[in-house]
């Protein structure tokens, strides 16, 4: 039941205390699972701090020296604790008081690390379509790595080789253990947030499954997913798979691979650029060769060859042409001039002013009317007498 105070009638501090302690008491026993992240023995007693491996909470536990010895478990190691929550009203602090820890055990471990790799596949974190290219030449790599580890030489080395101007901004965490996991995120975000920083290498050489396992963290693995950085995973040896493996943009099978696979090779390149010269050499050649050809032929032409010889040919051409209109004209005009005096002959032949100079007349009234007989006459009626070059009047006595 809840308490019923206010400020004139307050509860001591121990009653309070005492509440939570039964409140407490009442939870029963439970199984908890985590990571020991410290472990100290005094006497008989053992004093574990069990973290919770995603979130950033831990809790005391105490066991009896017989309850820890029965598995022995070490500081780093997955632990499933059978134990009854105690709230110690004295001091106003919480622990677990242990009954029974097990080990997890590497079997148990994959097989929660598959359902783990099953459950961010469906959600699509592991998907391809969101992995990003490397840059070819990035300005500054990232490298998230142990403090003073082999990884770190080997990366810097081997990419220090490949391209000796490279630069990297190293952030140095624990890669095992209980504290790598926030370590690791917070160098993460750090370099994430730098923008001259192009590429992230998260690197770590070879161990066990327990050793490996900061790496397959979900908290980890969703950091690294939310990165705007193109995110590089050189975890162990090839047969090591972590999550990050999965979630990467890509993965490197050694932290040697990484360096291989962000930075070019300086003498690679330069070959390359040797083919490319050759390849562009080759091709200008023989465009120039083909177009020197195509204009030899072009000049061996007879018209570019000898471009007098084409005029004089042209000019030929165009005198017979015009040699050619002056016949046909001439012969046109001869031959209309030819008809028109055969037309003019035939107008004069049949013209009534040749058959008057062959001496005939032609007898015309005073209307200018042709007189075709005698009967068309009256006497005393004046007549014209028309002959080939002058006329005559007459007058008609008698019929």
């Amino acid at each position: 039941m809840a308490l019923e105070t206010s400020a004139e009638q307050p509860v001591p501090v121990r009653t309070v205390l005492q509440l939570v302690a039964g409140w407490i008491g009442r939870l029963g026993r439970v199984w908890v699972e985590g990571q020991i992240a410290e472990c100290n023995r005094r006497g008989g007693t053992v004093y574990l701090t069990v973290r919770d491996p995603i979130a950033a909470v831990s809790v005391q536990v105490v066991a009896t020296r017989p309850v820890y010895d029965a598995s022995a478990p070490v500081e780093g190691a997955r632990v499933v604790v059978w134990a009854k929550p105690d709230f110690n009203a004295s001091r106003g602090s919480f622990m677990l008081t242990a009954l029974e820890i097990r080990a997890v055990g590497v079997g148990e471990l994959l097989a929660r690390l598959e359902r783990l790799r099953r459950e961010l596949a469906a959600e699509g974190i592991f998907s391809n379509e969101r992995k990003r290219l490397l840059p070819f030449l990035p300005r500054v790599i990232g490298l998230i790595c142990g403090r003073e580890s082999a990884a770190q030489r080997d990366v810097q080395e081997n990419a220090g080789r490949r391209w000796p101007a490279v630069r990297f901004r190293v952030e140095q965490a624990a890669v095992q253990g209980p504290y790598a996991v926030p370590e690791i995120t917070d160098a993460l975000h750090r370099l994430d947030a730098d923008p001259d920083v192009d590429v992230i290498v998260i690197a770590r050489g070879g161990g066990s499954i327990e050793d490996l396992l900061p790496f397959s963290d979900e908290s980890l693995i969703r950091a690294v997913a939310a990165c705007r950085t193109p995110v590089v995973s050189a975890i162990g040896h090839e047969q090591d798979t972590p999550l990050l493996d999965f979630v990467a943009d890509v993965r490197a099978s050694t932290p040697t691979d990484a360096a291989k696979r962000v930075v070019p090779d300086v003498a690679e390149q330069f070959a390359l650029i040797g083919q490319l010269r050759d390849r562009a050499r080759r091709c200008v050649t023989g465009w120039l060769d083909r177009e020197i050809a195509w204009l030899s032929s072009t000049r061996s032409r007879p018209a570019l060859a000898d471009p007098v010889r084409e005029i004089e040919r042209q000019s030929e051409q165009v005198a017979g042409l015009l040699e050619r209109t002056r016949v046909s004209l001439d012969a046109s005009l001869r031959r209309g001039t030819d008809d028109l005096a055969h037309v003019r002959a035939r107008l004069l032949a049949l013209s009534p002013a040749s058959t008057l100079r062959r001496g005939y007349a032609v007898v015309q009234h005073a209307d200018d009317g042709v007189v075709r007989s005698a009967a068309e006459v009256r006497p005393g009626e004046d007549l014209t007498v028309r002959f080939a070059t002058d006329q005559l009047a007459v007058t008609v006595r008698d019929r």
